[in-house]
C-alpha cells in the first residue's frame, strides 16, 4: 500500500483543527463514524462517479487509487477480475473508482484526467490500459507519447488530449475530491477500499470478498 506524502498529512492536521470547532452533534457523528470505520461517501463529492455494474446493486465498492501506485496496479490486475466475474457481472455489486493522485504527482493527475475524458464511456477501459502500461508512462522519460497513444486507442483525438490536460476545472475538482477523502474519509494510502461505506483494513481479495459476503447476508 502506497502511503500519502507530507503535504497531505499537513492538510489532515488542518482538517482536525477545523473539526474541533464543529458543533457537538456533528463532532459526535464524525467520531462515531471513525469508531465504526463507516462513512457517507456520497455527500458533496466534487467529481462525477463512474459506475461499473448495476445501479441498483445492494453492495457498493468504492476504491481510492493512484494511477502511479504499483499496489493499485496489482489490485486491478489480480483482485478486480475476480470481483468483476463473481459479483459485478452478476449484479450483486457495483464498483466506483475515484482518483487519489498524490501531491505533485503530475503523471498520476494526467492519467486520471485522460481516463475521465475518454469518450464513449471508456473510463474503465482507459483505466485498465493505463495500469497495464504503468511502467512505460509512469517511469522516467517523457510520458506524453505513451499517454497520447493510449488516449487515441480509447477514441480521443490529439486535440481532445490537449484540451483534457488543460482542463483546470477538472484538475481542481479531482484535487478537491482527494482532499475530501483525506479529511472526511480518513484515506491516507492507496489503494483504499470501502464496502458499503465501511473502510477495509486492507485490499486483499480475501478481505474484500469477506466484506462483500457480510454485506450481502
Amino acid at each position: 500500500m502506497t502511503s500519502i506524502n507530507a503535504p497531505i498529512k499537513r492538510r489532515r492536521f488542518l482538517a482536525l483543527t477545523t473539526a474541533l470547532a464543529l458543533s457537538p452533534l456533528v463532532l459526535a457523528n464524525q467520531q462515531q463514524a471513525l469508531a465504526q470505520g463507516t462513512f457517507d461517501l456520497f455527500a458533496d463529492i466534487p467529481l462525477k462517479d463512474f459506475v461499473m455494474g448495476e445501479e441498483g446493486a445492494s453492495v457498493t465498492i468504492v476504491e481510492y487509487a493512484s494511477m502511479t501506485c504499483p499496489h493499485c496496479k496489482t489490485f486491478h490486475e489480480q483482485v478486480m477480475p475476480v470481483l468483476k466475474k463473481e459479483y459485478i457481472d452478476t449484479g450483486k455489486v457495483k464498483y466506483i473508482l475515484r482518483p487519489f493522485p498524490f501531491d505533485g504527482d503530475r503523471r498520476g493527475e494526467a492519467a486520471f484526467m485522460l481516463a475521465m475524458c475518454a469518450p464513449n464511456d471508456n473510463y474503465y477501459a482507459m483505466v485498465d490500459a493505463l495500469f497495464k502500461t504503468q511502467q512505460v508512462w509512469a517511469g522516467k522519460g517523457n510520458p506524453v507519447p505513451e499517454l497520447l497513444r493510449i488516449s487515441k486507442l480509447a477514441g480521443m483525438t490529439e486535440d481532445g488530449f490537449k484540451e483534457c490536460l488543460s482542463n483546470q476545472k477538472l484538475l481542481t475538482d479531482m484535487v478537491n475530491g482527494r482532499n475530501k477523502a483525506v479529511k472526511d474519509f480518513q484515506v491516507s494510502a492507496t489503494p483504499t477500499v470501502f464496502v458499503n461505506g465501511q473502510k477495509l483494513g486492507d485490499s486483499s481479495l480475501e478481505s474484500v470478498k469477506q466484506a462483500i459476503e457480510s454485506a450481502l447476508s
